[in-house]
C-alpha cells in the first residue's frame, strides 16, 4: 500500500511511543525546498528554522514522553545536501526533542550497507522510503512483513551513531 496526503501524516500524529527514520542517501530533492537549497549552494545566509509544524509536533510529542529521532548515514566531504540539512534542519530538530544521530562512514564499512530509507513507527510499522538514485522521492510503501529486521537496523545505527551536536562539534567516529 502506497502512503499520501493524510493517510501518512497519521502516522506522525499518532505514535504511542516514537517515530523513526534512517536516512541513507546524501542528497534528497525535495521540491519545498529548492530554492532555498539554491540559495544555499549560492552561499546565501539562511536562518535556521526554529518553528515548524515538525518542531511543534516534536516538541509536543516530547512532552508527552514519546520519541522521535533519526540516523543520517553520510561519507565525508559531506554531499552540499547534507550540509544544506545540517545548518537549515538539524539543529532545530534537536533542539525541538529529535534524537538526530548521524553515522559516518567515511574510513569504515557501513554495517548497514544495502538498507534502504525507512519510517518506523512504535516498532510495529515500517514505511519504506523509495528514491531515485538522485534523490528524488517515487512513494512511501507501506511495508508488509515481519518489522523484526528494522529494529535491528535501528539498534545497529543508533550503536554506531554520534548525536548531531557533538558529530558537529568534532566528536564523529570515522
Amino acid at each position: 500500500m502506497l502512503l499520501d496526503g493524510d493517510e501518512w501524516r497519521r502516522r506522525f500524529a499518532e505514535i504511542k511511543q516514537e517515530a523513526w527514520r534512517l536516512e541513507t542517501l546524501p542528497q534528497y530533492l525535495v521540491p519545498q525546498e529548492a530554492a532555498e537549497f539554491a540559495a544555499f549552494r549560492e552561499g546565501r545566509a539562511l536562518t535556521p528554522v526554529s518553528s515548524s509544524p515538525y518542531t511543534d509536533r516534536v516538541t509536543r510529542q516530547r512532552a508527552q514522553g514519546k520519541r522521535n529521532g533519526r540516523v543520517h548515514i553520510v561519507t565525508r566531504p559531506l554531499s552540499a545536501y547534507v550540509q544544506f540539512e545540517f545548518s537549515r534542519y538539524y539543529g532545530p530538530h534537536a533542539a525541538a526533542g529529535e534524537e538526530v544521530r548521524i553515522l559516518d562512514v567515511t574510513h569504515r564499512t557501513n554495517p548497514l550497507a544495502g538498507v534502504q530509507d525507512f519510517w518506523m513507527f512504535d516498532r510495529t510499522e515500517v514505511v519504506l522510503m523509495n528514491y531515485e538514485p538522485d534523490g528524488e522521492q517515487i512513494d512511501r510503501e507501506l511495508f508488509e512483513g515481519d518489522v523484526s529486521p528494522f529494529i535491528e537496523y535501528q539498534r545497529i545505527a543508533v550503536g554506531e551513531s554520534v548525536p548531531f551536536e557533538e558529530y558537529v562539534n568534532g566528536g564523529h567516529r570515522a
